[in-house]
């Protein structure tokens, strides 16, 4: 794919923005509440396919999709492992640590729960929470890169974004950057993405 010229970053930080408020407001509405179930039963069915060694998925906030559910039950049906991601702030780098399914019981240096061992694994599937996404399957995240940076220094994992249905951006509005890294796939509430 040949790229244009890299996003103007004052344009991605106010699509963040947008994106963040306009998901705030919906998080709390009951259309909300159906789409997670709708979402975490999409899920469920690309697991199945998937039958992951070890989930990597992510520690939900600021109205993002819980995975915890389906991750719980990934555990129990295919008994494989799981891990939360630790990031760390200099360097700039994100691992995964193996998770049991309980509450975190440390924090990363982005002030986000994660588990307290030091031990890392490597997931053969991780979960990728999406603030925004276009049909071709790029993402806009929070702007750390701690996602982009992990995906691009592990190649062969399966990396499956999640978002919600009002995050779809036109691929005008999101023109990808050099770094990025478009996603398998992304599924919403109502449909599968990219790939």
């Amino acid at each position: 794919m040949t790229l244009t010229a890299a996003p103007d970053a004052d344009a991605r930080t106010l699509l963040r923005r947008r994106l963040l408020t306009a998901r705030r407001n919906w998080a709390s509405t009951p259309a909300a509440e159906a789409a997670q179930l709708a979402l975490a039963d999409r899920l469920q069915a690309v697991l199945a396919q998937l039958e992951p060694q070890t989930l990597g998925l992510y520690w939900a906030v600021k109205g993002e999709f819980n995975p915890r559910d389906v991750a719980l039950s990934a555990l129990s049906t295919w008994h494989c492992g799981l891990a939360l991601p630790f990031a760390q702030r200099d360097p700039v780098v994100m691992t995964y640590r193996p998770w049991a399914g309980g509450e975190p019981e440390g924090l990363d240096e982005c002030g986000l729960p994660s588990p307290a061992t030091t031990k890392t694994v490597e997931p053969d599937v991780v979960l990728v929470p999406c603030l925004g996404f276009t049909a071709a399957g790029f993402r806009l995240g929070y702007g750390g890169g701690y996602f982009d940076r992990y995906l691009a220094a592990h190649p062969g994992v399966t990396a499956i974004g999640l978002a919600w249905d009002e995050g779809q951006l036109a691929e005008t509005e999101l023109m990808p950057a050099p770094h990025d890294i478009p996603l398998l796939a992304v599924l919403t509430p109502s449909g599968v993405w990219g790939g």
